[in-house]
């Protein structure tokens, strides 16, 4: 396996940014494609792809979106090009025959509500992680939140009850003229330790 060049860890980690600010640049369906095509090849618990994901572009889906975000989270959210909702499937194990076929990795889950559910939550987080940094690496910046409803989301999104909302990532290419400066981060001896 290579090493990243400096360039793309600037891209990806260093340089990378949490964006609240647009420019009217448009993000293309095989962008999004793309990024989602990178982030689902990174591991999850039994190769269970939980995500859900539905990228909001439209002006009627905006329009239901808005009513469930939280007032500081409506300008940024409206004048982004996409937001994504990140989303688990709380059935994700229906996909395992297909996903870990080499054992019944379905029932591990099917009869467990409580692990099912741990399972679907983490793994999604997880691919959502994999997401935000699939879509720099496209090129796209991203504005990751919560601030939201998630019951009136999947209310408006998911109605079958088909997957449950996690949080939003508003997508787009950032204008840095209206990026805060970057906060300090803990160093290493304050968040890990090496026995």
């Amino acid at each position: 396996m290579s090493l990243l060049d400096s360039a793309a860890l600037d891209l990806l980690f260093r340089d990378a940014r949490t964006h609240n600010g647009w420019t009217a640049e448009a993000v293309t369906d095989g962008e999004l494609a793309a990024a989602l095509d990178l982030a689902k090849m990174a591991p999850t618990a039994a190769n269970s792809q939980p995500l859900r994901v539905v990228f909001v572009r439209s002006a009627e889906a905006k329009a239901k979106l808005k009513p469930v975000l939280s007032p500081g989270n409506v300008d940024k959210t409206m004048a982004a090009p996409v937001t994504a909702i990140v989303a688990y499937d709380p059935k994700f194990y229906d996909h395992l025959p297909k996903l870990f076929p080499h054992v019944d990795a379905r029932s591990w889950f099917a009869g467990d509500p409580v692990g099912a559910e741990a399972t679907a939550r983490l793994s999604a987080t997880l691919q959502a992680g994999y997401l935000i940094l699939a879509l720099r690496a496209v090129g796209l910046d991203t504005g990751p939140m919560g601030g939201f409803d998630a019951a009136g989301t999947d209310a408006a999104f998911f109605p079958g009850g088909e997957a449950k909302s996690l949080f939003l990532i508003n997508i787009g290419h950032g204008d840095p003229a209206a990026l805060f400066p970057r906060n300090p981060r803990l160093d290493f001896d304050e968040m890990a330790k090496i026995m």
